[in-house]
């Protein structure tokens, strides 16, 4: 949330300098990079932290279960991305193996988060001042980052929900 409000405050003017640092879309790249890592790392430590016997479980009936709620943070992030960033979706590691074994869901996890960075390092500055339509809201290209990265927090929240069904504390977040 806070990298959401700190993005319409940059894309309003009303925020240009902060601790001495002067934001604009191109030097916010920067902490968008860090924020992919952060989502990295934090679907991994939840891949580590459930036991493989408890990845096909669902905490509810409807939901996907723990490792395609995973797979889905980490898979709709390059969905979302490949579309707004006008570039091919890259083929993934096999869902077969990433929603049934730690191995699988840590390398379908890497592949996207690899795949993410690389298209966000390699962004011009025109194209991440170009507006894009993402489901019907046009914004600029650089702030559908920060429109991913709520989506991917939002859906591996979801997942907490699969720990405590079994009595198990979820990774710590990281940002508290």
């Amino acid at each position: 949330m806070r990298s959401v409000l700190l993005a319409g405050l940059i894309a309003s003017g009303l925020v240009s300098n902060v601790h001495g640092q002067t934001f604009t879309p191109e030097s916010y790249r920067t902490y968008q990079l860090r924020i992919l890592e952060h989502q990295r790392n934090f679907l991994l430590a939840m891949a580590d932290s459930m036991p493989e016997k408890l990845y096909r479980d669902r905490a509810a009936e409807g939901q996907r279960d723990f490792a395609q709620q995973i797979q889905h943070a980490a898979g709709g992030a390059v969905f979302v991305a490949s579309q707004t960033m006008k570039t091919k979706a890259p083929a993934l590691p096999d869902t077969a193996a990433a929603l049934n074994s730690r191995a699988g869901l840590r390398g379908y996890v890497n592949a996207a988060f690899d795949q993410l960075s690389g298209w966000l390092k390699g962004q011009t500055p025109e194209a991440r001042a170009e507006t894009v339509d993402l489901f019907g809201q046009k914004m600029p290209r650089w702030q559908v980052w920060d429109e991913i990265h709520t989506h991917t927090i939002w859906t591996a929240g979801q997942a907490v929900a699969n720990f405590r069904k079994h009595g198990m504390a979820p990774p710590a977040f990281s940002f508290f």
